[in-house]
C-alpha cells in the first residue's frame, strides 16, 4: 500500500458536553495540526498516490470551515461534540467529498482510502479512517 500525507493547521474554539470533559466543557481553545493521509494499492499512471498540491488545497478549504471559528456556532456541526475523534471523521468525510467531485485531480480515481489525523499536542492524537 503506497501513502501520502499533506498537513495543515486550524485554530477553533468550542465546548464539550458531558461531565467526562471535566473544565473542558466550558469554552476553550484548540489549535490541531491535521494530516490527511491518501491510500493506494498502486501508483497511478503519473508514479503518484495523489496529487499532493490538490491534497494540500483541498485540506486546507475543508480546514477554512471551521478555522477561526467558535464550533458550537457552526451550522454543519449542529448537534456533534466536537471532540477530536469527531473532527477527525468530518474532516475525512469532506475530504472524502472532495475526492468524489473530482477535485483530487483525474488520477484520484485509484484512491482506497484516507485517514485524518488531528494532533491535540506533541503527546496526544486522534485519527479517523475511511474508504474512498
Amino acid at each position: 500500500m503506497f501513502r501520502v500525507t499533506v498537513r495543515d493547521h486550524v485554530m477553533v474554539a468550542h465546548s464539550l458536553r458531558g461531565e467526562v470533559f471535566g473544565p473542558a466543557q466550558q469554552l476553550h481553545g484548540a489549535t490541531y495540526v491535521v494530516d490527511a493521509t491518501f491510500s493506494r494499492e498502486e501508483l497511478d499512471s503519473d508514479g503518484i498516490v495523489v496529487d499532493i498540491a490538490l491534497a494540500t488545497e483541498q485540506l486546507h478549504a475543508v480546514l477554512a470551515e471551521l478555522n477561526h471559528r467558535n464550533l458550537d456556532e457552526v451550522d454543519a456541526l449542529a448537534g456533534l461534540n466536537t471532540t477530536t475523534e469527531v473532527l477527525a471523521r468530518w474532516i475525512a468525510d469532506r475530504i472524502a467529498d472532495s475526492a468524489a467531485a473530482g477535485r483530487l485531480g483525474a488520477g484520484a480515481g485509484g484512491l482506497r482510502g484516507v485517514e485524518v489525523t488531528l494532533h491535540e499536542s506533541h503527546v496526544a492524537w486522534a485519527s479517523y479512517s475511511r474508504p474512498l
